[in-house]
């Protein structure tokens, strides 16, 4: 891992603003082996929310990490990381990334603090820079305030931070809370930093105790509030989930803005890079994974779940339709209820319409693919493909076992198993021929009852 424990080069002096980010959180509350930052919010872990919106305000990004979160500094890339060796504070972290702070203001941000937007961004650095006010905090106003530290103020100013098992009666009232961004000149917030002591319980450094030394030192500290929804921490699973449905929220209502219908909107998931165009309707319980686009006036059914595919215009996907990655679907092609496809082309207006397997395929325009119809395409070491001409009728239950190519305009009779290729406008019959033997059912019957009574 390409990290700096104790020095970083300085940042030159074009650099007028840097963000640091602490990011070196085990999640140990969480109860897992993965980094906190990493646990995915809409299908993207939220450290690389807090990187995209900060890497809009700030000149600079440094990211501070625990020993061993390779996977957290390569996200983190290209931006500075550093390591906190020993895990001594969120004061001590931001300490290890004082070296980059440079010459203009320093915002130090939490990594478990992912939904802050650039605008509040913006706004705590526009405060920081108002003229009179030497640090600058997030502060929020929750529905239930519960065990925040709270924002104690006078006359605009922030005069200190008081912990909720702190407080008195009075101060407990408060709904002002504290969210723990910070933002100040980088002078003075190295001078801050490094008179926190850690005369503590924890024995641990604070970057809480930053807004004491700025009062201290006759600077005024002011509060930018911000919506709780922005300044939500993560550090359980339930606040995880508290988290992802804010960003659901957000993505909802973004779509419906950009001309989607949700039919519930509730009940849709959504990832981060979903992509839905204009006039394209989405029924209740439906799920997009990573890697989806659909256009145009495609519609998709009720507990339909799509990942890493493509859906043409005006295409019709479900109900209860999977769309697996690799999968590209046609204009105005359909995939009907229970059919499964993955890394497979439906050309324009070929259908699937019911209880059909398609892997690895290609299925050219216009093609109809009957119910119960499967792609054999593994053969337990390898993927084969299949290829299925343009206006193919392919009956019900067939068994196309890959490698296999079916030509243009083919019929497969129902039920048939095709195991080598259909030339064109051929009619493929791959079963046994049918024998009637009369009176032969009532006989086996007879054979059950006699054994069975025989015991």
């Amino acid at each position: 891992m390409n990290t700096q424990t104790d020095t970083v080069v300085s940042a030159p002096a074009r650099i007028v603003s840097t963000a640091v980010i602490l990011a070196a959180g085990r999640g140990t509350r969480m109860k897992s082996q993965r980094p906190k930052v990493m646990h995915p919010l809409a299908g993207q872990p939220m450290l690389r929310y807090l990187l995209d919106n900060a890497a809009q305000v700030f000149d600079r990004i440094v990211v501070v990490v625990g020993p061993d979160m390779d996977d957290v500094a390569a996200l983190a890339a290209p931006h500075h990381v550093v390591v906190q060796m020993d895990r001594l504070g969120t004061g001590h972290a931001a300490r290890q990334a004082e070296a980059a702070f440079g010459t203009g203001d320093v915002a130090v941000l939490y990594g478990d603090n992912p939904l802050i937007t650039p605008g509040t961004m913006r706004a705590l650095l526009d405060q920081r820079r108002s003229g009179d006010t030497g640090l600058a905090l997030l502060a929020m106003e929750p529905a239930d305030p519960a065990r925040y530290g709270r924002v104690v103020t006078r006359d605009g100013r922030v005069e200190r931070i008081v912990e909720w098992a702190d407080a008195t009666a009075d101060e407990r009232a408060i709904r002002l809370c504290n969210a723990g961004v910070l933002c100040a000149d980088a002078a003075d917030f190295r001078r801050w930093l490094n008179e926190v002591g850690n005369d503590n319980a924890q024995g641990e450094y604070y970057l809480g105790d930053v807004v004491a030394r700025a009062v201290a030192d006759g600077r005024i500290v002011r509060a930018v509030v911000a919506p709780e929804d922005e300044l939500r921490g993560i550090n359980s699973r339930a606040e995880l989930a508290q988290a992802e449905a804010c960003v659901q929220a957000r993505l909802r209502q973004a779509v419906m803005d950009g001309g989607t219908t949700l039919v519930a909107p509730d009940t849709v998931f959504l990832c981060v890079d979903t992509v839905l165009e204009p006039d394209t309707v989405v029924h209740p319980n439906v799920v997009f994974g990573p890697g989806v686009h659909v256009k145009t006036g495609a519609e998709i059914h009720a507990f339909s779940h799509i990942e890493g595919a493509t859906v043409g215009p005006d295409a019709q996907i479900g109900p209860y339709a999977r769309l697996r990655p690799g999968s590209d679907v046609g204009a105005k092609a359909r995939v009907g209820n229970f059919v499964e496809i993955k890394a497979t082309t439906l050309g324009a207006g070929a259908k699937a319409n019911h209880l059909t397997y398609l892997g690895n395929a290609t299925v050219g325009s216009g093609a109809n693919i009957g119910a119960g119809t499967i792609t054999c395409n593994y053969d337990g070491v390898f993927k084969h493909r299949t290829e299925i001409g343009a206006g193919s009728f392919i009956g019900s239950d067939s068994v196309l076992v890959a490698p296999v190519r079916v030509g243009a305009g083919v019929i497969t009779a129902a039920g048939s198993v095709i195991t080598h290729d259909v030339p064109d406008d051929a009619m493929a019959i791959g079963r046994a021929r049918q024998a009637n033997k009369a009176g032969h059912a009532a006989s086996f019957r007879e054979r059950l009852k006699n054994r069975k009574e025989r015991g």
